[in-house]
């Protein structure tokens, strides 16, 4: 099972390696390779004068797919764009590794020894491990200086001095809604419990009770004392009464059935997620907007956070300006035709008659 396990780690890990040819040396006049030498694989992109070769970007289109859709296949129509921003983060590294070369920055040793010493604790019983520790080391300890090395230069760029009063302010006044506190509001509910996979009679019955406890109470009865007796949600105990709540923490399908109720009305039976409910809106806090003072600390937080993004994707921008890329776009999937490109033109649509 170590051993399993080992096989399926190091294979991910390899997965992300990435061996980058410099053009020059594909140009230079090579040894006459051996019968059984196999031949360099096709290249997807070149950036500045270093290759990527091909099975580097499939591998890591594999790993960015098995990350955002786990073990499913990319909806259709988003491969092609999926393959796409891979594709650019895969040419953005080769600029930013370069980059971080070229400012004299050097790999975390201590860090990365003691990522290895991990792996040993870790798998060291396995013979996988034991046979095959140095060649997967040589994969591996490669990729992480490379991780190493950007990890520092991105910490280095964003890096940022505090906002001064006007920028912080400015940025208050442009962001205001940032600021606003969302609208509140309090509940009271009786839930009928059933569970998502009950047979359809369970579902009903729960309908016709429902009902029933709906007629009592337009008939004057006690919400709180009927919550108490009928209702299978927490807040029963309480007599069905709730916290206020921030617009947007209610379950979307809650948030509609109240959002048309004024304070102290009451919704007809619904059918949620977890049961059949009534719900009652005991009360609504206006959304308000935060004055400055108040909300200064988070405003800092912020401008921080935009500042660094922007220094950020300002180096990329400025390293792809600056480096000649070609990538091999055959190794995409087409993309969907736009809404606006796929109608046909006025001109071209049968009329009316």
């Amino acid at each position: 099972m170590i051993a399993k396990r080992w096989t399926q780690v190091a294979r991910w890990v390899l997965g992300l390696g990435a061996v980058l040819t410099p053009v020059a040396a594909l140009a230079q006049p090579a040894p006459r390779p051996a019968a059984s030498a196999p031949a360099a694989p096709p290249a997807f992109a070149t950036v500045g004068d270093v290759v990527v070769p091909l099975p580097d970007y499939q591998r890591a289109l594999a790993v960015a797919v098995r990350k955002k859709f786990y073990h499913a296949k990319p909806p259709e129509g988003e491969l092609a764009r999926f393959q796409r921003e891979v594709g650019d983060d895969v040419v953005d590294r080769v600029l930013l590794l370069a980059e971080a070369k070229k400012r004299g920055l050097q790999p975390d040793r201590a860090r990365i020894d003691a990522t290895v010493a991990g792996y040993d604790a870790q798998y060291g019983k396995s013979e996988t491990w034991k046979t095959q520790r140095a060649q997967m080391l040589a994969s591996v300890v490669p990729q992480l200086e490379r991780d190493s090395l950007i990890e520092q230069l991105e910490r280095d760029v964003r890096k940022t001095e505090p906002p001064t009063e006007a920028a912080l302010r400015d940025y208050y006044e442009r962001h205001k809604a940032l600021f606003v506190e969302p609208e509140q509001i309090k509940l009271a509910v009786i839930l009928l419990k059933v569970a998502p996979s009950a047979p359809v009679a369970q579902w009903r019955a729960a309908d016709e009770e429902g009902k029933r406890l709906h007629d009592r109470l337009k008939s004057g009865a006690d919400f709180a004392s009927l919550a108490k007796l009928h209702s299978g949600d927490r807040s029963a105990a309480q007599g069905g009464q709730m916290e206020y709540t921030h617009r947007g923490m209610l379950p979307e399908a809650v948030q509609q059935v109240v959002d048309p109720l004024k304070t102290g009305a009451m919704s007809a039976p619904v059918r949620l997620l977890e049961g059949v409910a009534i719900l009652r809106v005991d009360g609504r806090k206006p959304a308000q907007q935060r004055a400055f003072d108040e909300v200064r600390q988070r405003a800092a937080d912020l401008w921080q956070r935009d500042a660094s993004q922007a220094r950020w994707k300002q180096l990329i921008a400025d390293l792809r300006r600056a480096t000649p890329v070609r990538i091999d776009e055959s190794h995409y999937a087409p993309l969907p035709p736009s809404p606006a490109t796929s109608a046909p033109p006025a001109s071209a649509r049968p009329s009316a008659g």
